[in-house]
């Protein structure tokens, strides 16, 4: 396990996790990495951990450019084990190293976790001197936790941005110039929209903050490195945080006997119609984390259900209930579905999405047993007419 050269005395020596599948709730089919940056100065400096069963990985890497025990500074930009795993670890070989983090939150949530190690709390624009570099600390709370902070390091001009501008993906390739860039960008949005999203506010003043500074290199807490692409990437984060929509549509739904997938591919037919783009989501077939990264930029959201036992398919539910904790705009919905002889889910539907921050196009659409071609044709007219009209 060698360490990766970034720049002159700056490496990668984190870990790969080839096989992760799932983080919360979010299924990272790409895998992750945990990114920890060791920094060669008059003080050597480890920049972040990684997840604890990967501490002998990063340890090896460490040991393939210095003796671990010639750390002096640990920076701990965010307490969450993925990031922090490790520390109490590398603390056995780097017996005299310090550890910083966020004053207030940043010391609590380590105490917490690993019991007093003598934590030192650094505020915003607070300077730490590596030797020929400098480290300020700048506070991002609630990007994602509120301990969050990201480390800008000059001359060098290198941001170690913690979450922000991360992604669940396990390349060998540490870097943008040598990654598959396309597919870096798709879990850069995933990311954003499963972590990042529900803390739009908090990540545009990040973002404007960041704007400010000489970045040369961006370097977070998981996926790849940005050297040449950052201006992409800041692009898409402010994109992101602005909340702005294209001309999608995405259409959700659970089905027992196709009523409902009937009724789906009715709505789309008027989506179509109005010149918008939709998505199917079958939720038999779809995670709901990859539904999310689509759902964060479509204009219109559109979510049905069968009726089972008085209810909602479960499915469904839980895909709102999942929507609902990430929805970062006001997007418009529509609530629809079928019954037999209940016919509650339409409505339970239209009462979630409604609690979501979204705003109804329409009241909700409801069919008893299977639809007949001509109550199709009308729902494809209605969600026309709705369309139009808003």
């Amino acid at each position: 396990m060698e360490a990766v050269k970034i720049s002159e005395g700056v490496y990668w020596v984190g870990a790969i996790d080839w096989n992760l599948r799932n983080f919360h709730g979010y299924e990272t089919e790409k895998g992750s990495t945990y990114n920890a940056y060791l920094v060669i100065d008059e003080k050597i400096t480890l920049i972040d951990t990684v997840k604890e069963p990967f501490k002998e990985e990063m340890l090896e890497r460490i040991s393939s450019v210095i003796d671990p025990a010639r750390i002096e500074i640990i920076v701990s930009n965010h307490a969450e084990p993925d990031h922090s795993g490790a520390i109490p670890y590398i603390l056995q070989y780097a017996k005299n190293a310090k550890v910083y983090a966020a004053f207030g939150a940043g010391v609590k949530d380590l105490t917490a976790y690993y019991g007093d190690l003598a934590y030192i709390g650094v505020k915003n624009g607070e300077t730490l001197s590596l030797g020929k570099r400098t480290l300020t600390f700048v506070p991002t709370p609630m990007v994602h936790w509120p301990d969050n902070m990201v480390s800008f390091m000059t001359p060098d001009n290198i941001l170690f941005s913690n979450d922000a501008f991360g992604q669940h993906y396990a390349t060998d390739p540490r870097l943008d110039t040598e990654c598959d860039l396309a597919e870096a960008y798709i879990q850069a949005r995933k990311y954003y929209a499963n972590i990042v999203q529900p803390y739009g506010m908090q990540t545009a003043k990040a973002l404007a903050a960041c704007k400010t500074l000489p970045i040369q290199t961006i370097c977070p807490s998981h996926g790849i490195i940005w050297t040449k692409h950052i201006h992409d990437i800041l692009a898409m984060y402010g994109s992101w945080t602005s909340n702005e929509y294209d001309d999608s549509a995405v259409i959700v739904y659970d089905t027992m006997w196709h009523s409902t997938e009937a009724m789906a591919h009715a709505i789309e037919s008027a989506f179509i119609g109005a010149g918008l783009k939709p998505k199917l989501y079958n939720l038999h077939f779809s995670h709901n984390s990859d539904i999310i990264a689509d759902a964060m930029t479509s204009r219109y959201i559109a979510v049905g259900s069968p009726t089972l036992n008085n209810n909602m398919m479960p499915s469904v539910s839980s895909f709102l209930t999942y929507f609902k904790g990430l929805n970062g705009n006001k997007k418009k919905f529509i609530a629809f579905g079928s019954y037999g002889w209940g016919g509650q889910s339409p409505d339970q539907v239209y009462e979630a999405l409604a609690a979501s921050k979204c705003e109804p196009l329409m009241p909700a659409i409801r069919l008893a047993y299977k639809p007949s071609a001509e109550q199709l044709k009308k729902i494809t007219e209605d969600v026309s007419s709705a369309l139009k009209s808003n």
